[in-house]
């Protein structure tokens, strides 16, 4: 079995796989603004899993980590400072994990879903803010793995701003005083995919990606935008880019913890080979 530890700003999923990849249990917990409590809350919540025995986990996680010394280093969200997340992990489950920016993990498990139809997948997660994951032949590209195209700066309404602090699903919320779930006024659709639109094709410019992919709870809600979407990249595109497919993630609110299964699955190949 496979352990999953995606932590959010607001709560936290924990789900335990089985080989083929299917979640025969899983549960959710508020995340704790204190990282101490939130060290009870999981060992509580994995002492009462069914599941006793792992060989691998995966935690996804909002912001800045070390990838090599498994350290949670900052979040804009939680008040968690460089704790030792990955090292706390393995002592409550009992097996080796590895740590992970939760949109690299949500674009990971999407883009391997069409990895035998487009080689450079780019992964959006349009939620409370904006995430991105850029992955080719499968794997995380190691060249980016730190890029956030949420954090990429414009000029917006006169001021100079983040893409994410007037595309994003907070930004939607601020604006029409409603969330991508209750919004159905096209005109302000309209206004919306003007604005991502100006985001994704400044990554395609950067990345070049056959497909980007859209998840995240803003992401769920495709349907509601994708050809004034697609009709706002097409208007805006340069020649020189070339336009890449777009399309809704398979998991739109999901991704991420599949993803933890893919890159624990990955952790337990690697230990196996150095056996």
């Amino acid at each position: 079995m496979y352990a999953a530890v995606d932590i959010g700003g607001t709560k936290t999923l924990v789900a335990v796989f089985d080989n083929d990849g299917n979640i025969v249990e899983q549960v959710k917990f508020p995340t704790p603004k204190d990282y101490r409590q939130f060290k009870v809350e999981l060992a509580d919540t994995v002492a009462k899993l069914s599941t006793k025995e792992f060989q691998c986990g995966a935690i996804g996680i909002r912001g800045n980590i070390n990838r090599a010394t498994g350290l949670s280093v900052q979040d804009d969200v939680l008040a968690w400072r460089n704790v030792p997340i990955r090292d706390d992990c393995q002592s409550i489950f009992g097996c080796p994990f590895v740590l992970e920016n939760d949109s690299k993990l949500a674009g990971l498990s999407e883009a391997l879903r069409v990895k035998d139809t487009y080689r450079k997948a780019l992964y959006v997660t349009v939620s409370t803010g904006i995430g991105s994951a850029f992955i080719v032949d499968g794997k995380l590209d190691e060249d980016t793995q730190d890029s956030e195209i949420g954090k990429s700066v414009y000029e917006h309404e006169g001021q100079v701003r983040q893409l994410e602090d007037f595309a994003s699903g907070k930004a939607i919320v601020e604006k029409y005083g409603k969330r991508a779930s209750e919004l159905d006024d096209p005109a302000a659709w309209q206004e919306i995919s003007h604005n991502l639109a100006i985001g994704l094709l400044n990554a395609t410019a950067a990345f070049t990606p056959e497909v980007i992919i859209l998840g995240g709870g803003v992401g769920s809600h495709f349907h509601k935008f994708e050809q004034p979407l697609k009709e706002a990249m097409l208007d805006m595109k340069p020649p020189e880019i070339a336009m890449p497919v777009v399309q809704q993630a398979k998991h739109p609110e999901e991704a991420v913890i599949y993803g933890c299964y893919e890159l624990a699955r990955s952790l337990d190949a690697s230990i196996a080979r150095q056996a």
